[in-house]
């Protein structure tokens, strides 16, 4: 991103699952600790989805933490920058352009059902031109349909393009639990809390504190992910009581922090 908030062209990458002509085709890959894809973009959506390790995804307009049991859905064209946290088992879709309207038209994280996680498996198992009356076939029409059904999750932060918002941010991701106020905030990056407040709304179309709460949450589930118990979880991003936590937990995503659902799959 420039000083200015701008962001250059996304280079195309291309992979042969981008070209090649089946309604959907998995992608494998398994990717060590720490590493990271720059910027890019691919032709064909994606459902990207990994049975170990976090997927921390960027794209311009916001960044997702993605554990296991959550998947990202990523329209064709979309920008992005992928990093993994722990060792990651991506195991992946592409989507060609009439399977795809099976799913939404914005980048959403997905809850991925046990159904579509053994979908998903198969498919990545099946030859890049799988048999078109055979078996890839039905698990194409079971995954389109699981993939419809499948429930929208708020695991999304809005990004901040302002560098005296940038700066709140980059602080906050490395320290989720930091509690300071705004007017705390305006001291440290150089406006007045009027300024910020007015900014927040504008970039990311919410209050700073509804902003702070998704990025703590999305936080926590990344801890949840690696083992961390919940109690431990809540106070690493800056939650006071693990019932107040657990409640904020199960309003955002429908279930509660020590339900399982985010461990790695081993």
């Amino acid at each position: 991103m420039s000083p200015s908030g701008q962001f250059p062209p996304a280079p195309t990458r291309r992979l042969p699952q981008d070209v090649v002509d089946r309604p959907l085709v998995g992608f494998t890959r398994d990717y060590p600790e720490g590493e990271a894809v720059p910027r890019h973009r691919h032709e064909r959506v994606q459902l990207l989805y990994a049975t170990r390790g976090i997927m921390r995804i960027t794209t311009d307009a916001a960044s997702f933490v993605v554990p296991p049991g959550r998947a990202l859905w990523l329209p064709a064209g979309v920008a992005h920058l992928t990093e993994t946290q722990g060792r990651l088992a991506m195991r992946a879709l592409f989507l060609r352009a009439d399977a795809a309207r099976a799913g939404p038209a914005a980048v959403t994280v997905m809850a991925v059902s046990p159904l579509l996680r053994e979908l998903v498996l198969a498919a990545c198992a099946e030859p890049l031109e799988w048999d078109e009356a055979g078996r890839g076939r039905h698990l194409t029409a079971l995954i389109l349909d699981e993939i419809a059904r499948a429930p929208a999750l708020p695991l999304g932060v809005p990004a901040v393009r302002d560098a005296r918002l940038r700066r709140l941010a980059e602080a906050l991701r490395a320290d989720p639990a930091r509690d300071a106020d705004l007017e705390s905030w305006a001291v440290e990056c150089g406006a007045s809390p009027r300024t910020l407040t007015r900014l927040f709304r504008r970039e990311t179309g919410m209050s700073f504190g509804r902003w702070r709460q998704l990025l703590r949450l999305s936080e926590a589930a990344a801890l949840l992910a690696q083992g961390v118990p919940p109690a431990r979880a809540a106070a690493a991003v800056g939650y006071a009581s693990a019932s107040a936590f657990g409640a904020a937990f199960r309003a955002a995503f429908g279930t509660t922090p020590g339900s399982g659902q985010y461990t790695d799959a081993r």
